[in-house]
């Protein structure tokens, strides 16, 4: 074995959707190239779209993910609803933006407790950590339930929900059904603000972020189902307007997507959308927010967990809000007649900005379909900081920078819609 190099290996990494490897390569001490390859399988949900109804992206596009079911839907009927010419009634989008709110509690609560938090607590999963943290453990399950059970209670089902069609809903709930459902968040608050304190006396290694960042903004709201695309440098654009700003493009190493804004890596997700919004952040929120030492922008992806429990804090906060306003609506849809056209639609996935775009044609069906998730958009971001991670602990160990690099890779990845993934890093030192 040539002494010059060094190889590191992880078999199996439980905690990151995606199968992957990362290779680096230092060059006379100093680090030459830093190559991210992710093995995502082919969805070929935008290939066996075409030729659908028009009526079924919110349905089918559901299954892209399990986590989280109800971004896709929200953005497969806002663009939709866009080539349609059709806008949805208030109390219907306010009914809408309260689902959504179930699908993050859901999904930050299972990344913060299950995903991230064993690695600032020096285990290697839940299920040691749950030996010495019973208690904090259950009290995110319990957490995580109140997030499905909202799902549940206006989707039909967490998983895939059901009752979502395109111009609202199927059925639509009483003033009266809603009663349980408030006790619970009513008391789920009290349990997330706890998970704030909890996470921000983590420690969290260095590291500043220099990406130009890409989130959604909704008029005085902290965006989630809709809203105008907005960037930290440079002006604002339209949903219509997402083509001619963000590319994705194939890199020779790896099959997943690279995506670029205007020619150069950008990051969405948790910290753009705190950084961008954290000034429409709700009462409660924003005050558990500083509480945690969060400035009105954050960009260490380590302290991301901090902002996702700050997120669980605003949603359960703006779910209260909408079912102490909620007016049953007098139709639990508007009719979406179909209408050749293209239409964009995008929403705030727990993990980011979430961009979909369909053609229908005369006949109603549609002719070309195309998803950009959030992970394809950070692939680059997530790239570059590993490089930078790694330029500055070149003096750590083969165990401690490969885990780091572990830890990093979580932050920015929590989805576990597979559940066995691996990451191999290999070093080659020269």
């Amino acid at each position: 074995m040539n002494p010059s190099t060094r190889t590191l290996s992880v078999g199996t990494l439980t905690r990151v959707e995606g199968e992957g490897a990362l290779h680096v390569t230092l060059k006379d001490g100093a680090l030459e190239s830093v190559e991210l390859n992710i093995y995502e399988p082919p969805r070929f949900f935008e290939a066996f779209l075409r030729g659908r109804a028009y009526t079924e992206p919110p349905d089918l596009t559901a299954r892209v993910c399990g986590i989280c079911p109800v971004a896709y839907q929200v953005s497969a009927c806002n663009a939709i609803e866009d080539a349609c010419g059709v806008e949805v009634d208030d109390d219907v989008a306010a009914l809408r933006r309260l689902l959504y709110c179930g699908e993050w509690i859901n999904s930050h609560v299972l990344h913060i407790y299950l995903l991230h938090a064993p690695d600032f607590l020096g285990y290697s999963d839940i299920v040691g950590m749950a030996r010495d943290h019973a208690a904090v453990v259950e009290r995110g399950l319990a957490l995580k339930k109140v997030g499905n059970q909202l799902m549940e209670f206006v989707g039909g089902r967490a998983i895939h929900p059901i009752n979502v069609r395109l111009g609202g809903f199927y059925s639509v709930p009483t003033r009266m059904d809603f009663k349980p459902v408030a006790e619970q968040l009513r008391r789920a608050l009290d349990s997330a603000l706890a998970t704030v304190e909890w996470v921000s006396g983590f420690e969290f290694p260095d590291l500043e972020l220099d990406h130009e960042l890409l989130a959604l903004t909704a008029s005085g709201r902290y965006p989630i189902e809709n809203g105008e695309i907005t960037r930290s440098a440079g002006s604002s654009f339209p949903v219509a307007d997402f083509p001619g700003h963000v590319a994705e493009s194939q890199v020779p190493y790896s099959t997943a997507l690279h995506a670029t804004l205007d020619g150069g890596r950008y990051l969405t997700g948790p910290l753009a959308r705190f950084s961008l919004n954290s000034s429409a952040l709700s009462p409660i929120a924003a005050q558990s927010a500083a509480n945690a030492g969060l400035a009105s922008e954050c960009r260490n992806p380590f302290r991301s967990i901090i902002v996702r429990a700050v997120e669980v804090v605003y949603a359960i906060e703006e779910a209260l809000r909408i079912i102490a306003e909620y007016q049953r609506p007098s139709r639990p849809f508007v009719e979406v007649p179909a209408r050749a056209g293209v239409g964009h639609g995008v929403s705030e996935a727990p993990r980011g900005l979430l961009y979909h775009r369909y053609r229908i044609g005369e006949d109603g069906l549609v002719s070309a379909a195309t998803i950009i998730p959030p992970t394809s958009q950070n692939q680059a971001a997530i790239e570059a900081d590993l490089a930078r991670l790694v330029s500055d602990n070149l003096a750590l160990d083969d165990a401690a920078l490969t885990a780091m690099c572990e830890r990093l890779i979580r932050s920015y990845d929590p989805c576990i819609s597979c559940s066995a993934h691996f990451l191999t890093l290999t070093v080659h030192r020269e």
